[in-house]
C-alpha cells in the first residue's frame, strides 16, 4: 500500500485550497448551446478571491518580458544580481541582505529548511496565512497557534507562548485573512522581552497598502534582534503570476538561507518584469490608489446592507454574514463572482473579498445584494 510509503510528517496534511481560478470554475460548467443566456454572467467571471491587483501590468513590464524571453534558452541568472542590486537601492540594505525566492512561499521553506529541527515548534497566529502551519508540519515541526485579539496579532500572547522548544514565530503584518496590523510600538514591546534563541519573521506582503502612520519600520531591527522580513512583487506590484518573493535580514541568516535554494529558482522574465516594476512607481501609486478608493467605496456599501466587516490595512476585506458564508460563496458564483470561502480558516459565517477595480466592486455589491435578499440567479455550480 503506497500511504506507508509516504513521509509520515505529510500524512495528516490537508493540500493548501486557493481561490478559485476562473478557469476552473468555468471547466465545471459544461454549459450546452442552448444554455448560454442563462449561464451568461457566468462566463464574464469576476475574481476577487486571492488578493491579486487588478490593475493590468506595468508597460514597463511587459516591455522587458518581452526582451527577456528571447534569452530563455538559457538558464537564469541564479544569483538574481540586477534584481538584488534594484532592491538594495530601493530598500537601502546591502545585496548581502536579500535573497530571492519564487514567491514568498518559497523563502518560507528557506527558512524552515535552515532553522527548523524536528519537534522544535513554530509559533502562529489563528488564523493567519496557511502555508505556515503546512510547511511546519512537512518538515517535521510542531506548529503552536496562538488566537487573534480583535482581528489582529496578540502580540503578548504570542511571547507568553515561547517554551523552550519554540524556534520561529510567523507574524503576518497585515494579517491574513483579517487585513489589521500591529503598530511600532507593539513591536517595539513585543521585542524588548524575546529570547535571543527565536527567530521573528514578519511577513510583510502586503505593506504597501498599508496606510497607518506608525507601520513599523522593521528594517531596523535588522542586526538587533533575529528578524527576517518577507516581502513580496505578487500584490501591490501585480506580479502573482511570475511569482519573485524575497526576504530581507542580516547577511549571516540569508546565507545560511541560500543554502537551501534551490538553483535557477527564479526565471528569467520574472526577474526582468520585478526589476521593471521597481522602476514604475506611476505603476505602483495607480495601485495603491484604486485599492484605497475601492477600500472606501465598498465599506460604503457594507454599511448600506448592515454587515458587519473589518477595517483593513489590506488589499482585501473580512465580512461577516451572520449565516453560513460557504453556502453564500456558491450563490456568488452563480451570480458571477468568486470570493474566497472562509471554511478552511474556521470562520464560517464569513467571506474575503478582494478590492478590485470599481467595475469589479460595484458588480460584487450588487451580486451581494441580490443573493442576501434572496433574488440571486439560483445558479448551482457545483465545485
Amino acid at each position: 500500500m503506497i500511504k506507508n510509503l509516504i513521509r509520515k510528517s505529510i500524512l495528516g496534511i490537508k493540500t493548501y485550497e486557493p481561490g478559485k481560478p476562473i478557469e476552473e470554475i468555468k471547466r465545471s460548467l459544461k454549459i450546452k448551446a442552448w444554455e448560454i443566456p442563462k449561464y451568461l454572467p457566468l462566463l464574464n467571471m469576476t475574481k476577487l478571491a486571492s488578493n491579486e491587483n487588478p490593475s493590468e501590468p506595468s508597460g514597463k513590464v511587459i516591455e522587458a518580458m518581452k526582451k527577456a524571453a528571447t534569452t530563455i534558452n538559457r538558464y537564469p541568472d541564479p544569483f538574481c544580481y540586477y534584481l538584488k542590486k534594484a532592491l538594495s537601492e530601493e530598500l537601502s540594505v546591502q545585496p548581502e541582505n536579500l535573497v530571492i525566492g519564487n514567491g514568498s512561499n518559497e523563502i518560507i521553506q528557506f527558512i524552515l529548511r535552515a532553522f527548523l529541527n524536528e519537534g522544535e515548534e513554530v509559533i502562529i497566529s489563528e488564523p493567519s496565512f496557511l502555508i505556515y502551519e503546512i510547511a511546519t508540519k512537512v518538515v517535521n515541526g510542531t506548529p503552536v497557534t496562538v488566537p487573534l485579539k480583535n482581528f489582529k496579532h496578540d502580540l503578548e500572547a504570542i511571547r507568553g507562548a515561547i517554551t523552550e522548544k519554540t524556534k520561529l514565530i510567523f507574524i503576518d503584518n497585515p494579517n491574513n485573512p483579517t487585513g489589521r496590523s500591529v503598530g511600532e510600538a507593539e513591536v517595539e514591546g513585543f521585542f524588548e522581552k524575546l529570547p535571543a534563541n527565536v527567530v521573528v519573521v514578519f511577513d510583510e506582503a502586503y505593506s504597501e497598502f498599508v496606510e497607518r502612520e506608525d507601520y513599523p519600520d522593521t528594517k531596523r531591527y535588522i542586526g538587533r534582534k533575529n528578524i527576517i522580513i518577507l516581502r513580496t512583487f505578487s500584490k501591490a506590484y501585480g506580479l502573482s503570476g511570475l511569482r519573485v518573493g524575497y526576504a530581507i535580514a542580516e547577511k549571516e541568516i540569508i546565507g545560511f538561507m541560500d543554502r537551501t535554494r534551490e538553483p535557477f529558482n527564479v526565471n528569467a522574465m520574472a526577474q526582468a518584469a520585478a526589476v521593471a516594476s521597481l522602476k514604475d512607481k506611476e505603476h505602483m501609486e495607480r495601485s495603491k490608489v484604486l485599492v484605497s478608493e475601492g477600500k472606501q467605496y465598498l465599506y460604503e456599501e457594507l454599511d448600506s446592507m448592515g454587515l458587519d466587516y473589518v477595517k483593513s490595512d489590506a488589499n482585501f476585506i473580512l465580512i461577516n454574514l451572520k449565516r453560513n458564508g460557504k453556502e453564500i460563496f456558491k450563490k456568488m458564483l452563480g451570480e458571477g463572482v468568486i470570493v474566497r470561502d472562509m471554511e478552511i480558516y474556521k470562520l464560517y459565517n464569513y467571506i474575503r473579498v478582494t478590492v478590485g477595480t470599481m467595475p469589479e466592486n460595484k458588480k460584487f455589491a450588487k451580486a451581494l445584494k441580490r443573493v442576501l435578499s434572496g433574488k440571486g440567479s439560483g445558479i448551482e455550480i457545483n465545485i
